[in-house]
């Protein structure tokens, strides 16, 4: 059977790997030249993701059976439905059902609608005038979003990026100014400890992955600029340190709340769902929902899932999910190399120099990203370059075996978050659940 895949990131290179285990034969598009993905294609094609028809005609082309849609923006602007009109069946959202990550005003009517739990005090605005009225209305602190989608890297919480209250109107009205971002969502602030829960999705039913931290801000110690993600880690338990399993249960109950609501909407959720959630003295609360993995979270789970990924596809588009989705009892610890700059002013085109073959003598497993291939060398683009991720029987050995794999890669415009995974933040995130 032929799977065609979507997307040149870390992400999707992860994506790939699980699929060439899992015996599938995969045609791939991205709009950039990812040589971990064409290594496992039989075909590729360059080409912006966003362009349907190109993509439909790759398709037909090469008599796809299956689709694998990796980023959100083309599960935006419709291609599992374009797809799905030619046949191909698609482990991945229609642009109705994607909607539950591409507006946030959606996911949060939809939660209110369906009185889900976990939900968050908002409100949406298309002027700052009623956005400021309300804003200053609010007893506590408040989060700023863009209701459309921006890579991650559009929210502003009050007390960490924004300081007083022209800092924050300032923020609203640069947002408002930006058609694209679809107006700007106010959200109380919750506090607490983010976690991720990924589950795989038939249209009813869930299956979940193994929990996974995401770490946003740009530098070590958790400062400066929101990113799409510097970096992840997983405990070989398939909690986290700072979740317990109640929590787990609870964000499980939440994410089939949410399916069961978008069923009854008449948009079924087919493919993977990823819960972003603050685990809160009074329990987890939604923070986003994306229509998709996460990225870098992929990379954490993918390599320890036992059950092979094509099957899980087929089993999705099917509607016949199994609940018994196995994942090796193993810890993962990933960590981004991203190009100087990243998170503000990135600066691209540095030739990057790799030895596969002592990233992989060190326990560790290595994802191509942002990168290009031009004229045999390995250049950096403008986003994350190359995910690293160290795989062990403890958390700090996963971190040490990911350290060790970050030597055989080197370059002059390059850097990383070295604390990631180590044990010395990962007990801050416990200590700070303890104190609340």
């Amino acid at each position: 059977m032929r799977i065609l895949t979507v997307g040149g990131g870390g992400r999707e290179h992860a994506a790939v790997e699980a699929l060439f285990r899992s015996g599938a034969e995969i045609y791939s598009v991205m709009r950039n030249v990812n040589p971990g993905i064409i290594g496992r294609a039989k075909k590729y094609k360059i080409v912006d993701e966003k362009r349907i028809d190109d993509i439909c005609e790759f398709a037909i082309e090469h008599d796809i059976n299956y689709a694998f849609i990796g980023p959100e923006a083309p599960l935006e602007v419709g291609l599992v439905d374009a797809l799905e009109n030619i046949g191909v069946k698609c482990a991945a959202p229609t642009k109705a059902a994607a909607r539950i990550e591409t507006s946030k005003a959606f996911m949060r009517e939809l939660v209110s609608k369906h009185n889900i739990d976990g939900n968050l005090k908002y409100a949406s605005f298309n002027n700052a005038s009623d956005a400021e009225k309300y804003i200053r209305a609010q007893a506590s602190e408040i989060v700023v979003k863009p209701i459309g989608l921006t890579g991650g890297k559009g929210v502003k919480v009050q007390g960490e990026h924004l300081h007083n209250h022209e800092e924050t109107m300032a923020y609203v009205r640069e947002v408002l100014s930006v058609s694209s971002m679809g107006g700007v969502i106010i959200e109380e602030k919750a506090v607490g400890e983010e976690f991720t829960q990924m589950v795989f999705v038939d249209g009813k039913h869930i299956a979940p992955m193994p929990l996974v931290q995401d770490h946003k801000r740009a530098y070590e110690g958790d400062v400066g600029p929101n990113t799409g993600g510097m970096g992840s880690y997983s405990d070989a338990n398939h909690l986290l340190p700072f979740v317990p399993e109640e929590a787990r249960k609870k964000s499980l109950a939440i994410l089939q709340q949410i399916v069961n609501a978008m069923s009854a909407e008449g948009c079924p959720y087919v493919g993977p769902m990823y819960g972003q959630f603050m685990l809160t003295k009074n329990g987890p609360k939604i923070i986003e929902i994306n229509a998709r993995f996460g990225d870098p979270e992929a990379m954490n789970v993918l390599p320890i899932l036992e059950t092979g990924f094509f099957s899980i596809i087929k089993d999705m588009v099917s509607g016949k999910l199994k609940d018994d989705i196995k994942f090796k009892p193993l810890a993962t610890v990933c960590k981004y190399i991203v190009p100087i700059g990243y998170g503000t002013s990135p600066q691209s085109g540095h030739e990057i120099s790799v030895n596969e073959k002592g990233v992989s003598e060190c326990g560790a497993e290595m994802f191509y990203a942002n990168v290009d291939m031009v004229d045999g060398k390995l250049l950096t683009g403008t986003s994350r370059a190359i995910g690293l991720v160290g795989i062990g029987a403890t958390i700090e050995e996963a971190e040490q075996r990911c350290e060790s794999a970050l030597k055989f890669i080197s370059g002059s415009g390059i850097c990383v978050r070295h604390d990631i995974g180590k044990r010395s933040l990962i007990q801050k995130r416990v200590d700070h659940m303890k104190s609340l």
